[in-house]
């Protein structure tokens, strides 16, 4: 029986159901390691293993600290792995144990995030790019979530292709009741997500005000809990007199569910990502996606998905339109939309993981 321990420090985040759909499907698969999860103490009850092979123990260091370098490293050195998955390229750069890491994207170093005090901001960044390169040398192997992202680390760490194992993640309905949640629009398009600069709401927002010359009870529904960046683009949108425009704020699962099952078109209009997984939620729901054609996401939704380019307001308005308006390309969208989905298994991501494991523990040995 190898030891293995997973960081799943960010577990409660966006990022967080990689992790928690890792862990669940990984207890259901393996019953011979022992495995030690990683949480901050307020999410100790978030995930609860059904395998007694699983445990879940407090690690409290933040991300990008000193004490994530200092303490982090030594509260790793006392577990005495075999090995180290840190679901995240964060970690203590020090620590020498064996460990692979997974590479959501280079989002971070790509983009500014005008959430943040610029200075501290960019002083996170070139703390990253640092991280980043090392962790593609001491990391016995790299997990990225599309074969984008695998091609990008590659070549920013200037490490070998076959050092990283693309692990597809997929998408699946909630088994509880969907619940309806009151939106002023009787037919609204929809996004999901992070307002981060690089997720180009305003574009989406200018759009979605041309569409309103032909289409003027059209809504736009934005669903993501409130931040200083959902509020800059409330703002924004305000000081333009932008009609018809909701943020949710935060929706549970059900409600989510519901708003997916019930849009006009789920609308994904970023510049830049690492898989794009709320597109593929839509597509199991039956809403048709309507996307921006850059970095992973044609990867991703192959020909179920209707494209833009998401730095021309004018085209995203364009292309949404032909969606709304034509029904037969509708119907065509939803049912490879039904197709798509079935090509992506969170089984499969946590069985390929596995092998990544017992393939690095059984290299630790010789």
């Amino acid at each position: 029986m190898n030891h293995i321990v997973v960081d799943a420090r960010i577990i409660n985040s966006t990022t967080g159901r990689y992790i928690e759909r890792l862990l669940t499907h990984l207890e259901k698969i393996d019953t011979t390691n022992k495995y030690t999860i990683l949480v901050p103490s307020r999410d100790l009850s978030y995930w609860k293993p059904t395998n007694p092979n699983f445990m879940v123990t407090a690690a409290d260091f933040a991300n990008y600290s000193f004490a994530e370098q200092i303490g982090f490293k030594q509260f790793l050195d006392s577990l005495h792995a075999d090995l180290v998955h840190f679901c995240m390229p964060q970690q203590p750069v020090l620590y020498r144990g064996n460990h692979v890491t997974t590479v959501h994207d280079l989002t971070l170093l790509q983009t500014y995030n005008s959430d943040k005090n610029w200075l501290v901001f960019h002083a996170k960044q070139l703390v990253g790019r640092f991280v980043f390169k090392r962790i593609g040398q001491t990391s016995s192997h790299i997990i990225t979530p599309s074969q984008y992202v695998k091609d990008a680390y590659a070549e920013f760490a200037n490490i070998p292709a076959d050092k990283i194992t693309v692990t597809y993640e997929a998408a699946e309905m909630t088994t509880k009741k969907e619940s309806p949640l009151d939106v002023p629009f009787d037919r609204f398009l929809l996004y999901v997500g992070q307002q981060s600069d690089y997720k180009n709401i305003r574009a989406l927002g200018d759009a979605h005000q041309k569409l309103l010359e032909h289409h003027p009870n059209l809504g736009l529904v934005l669903v993501g809990k409130k931040t200083p960046a959902h509020q800059r683009n409330e703002t924004y949108f305000g000081q333009r007199g932008y009609k018809n425009i909701e943020f949710t704020g935060f929706v549970t699962d059900e409600q989510l569910a519901w708003l997916y099952r019930h849009c006009a078109a789920y609308i994904f209009p970023s510049l830049t990502e690492g898989f794009g997984l709320p597109g593929l939620e839509a597509m199991v729901y039956g809403a048709p996606v309507v996307s921006s054609d850059h970095t992973c996401l044609p990867e991703v939704y192959g020909d179920a998905a209707w494209y833009f380019d998401p730095e021309d307001s004018d085209d995203m308005s364009e292309r949404i339109g032909q969606v709304l308006d034509d029904e037969k390309l509708r119907g065509e969208l939803i049912q490879k939309g039904e197709k798509q989905i079935k090509k992506y298994s969170w089984q499969r991501m946590a069985e390929q993981t596995l092998d990544v494991y017992e393939k690095a523990m059984k290299t630790a040995e010789q």
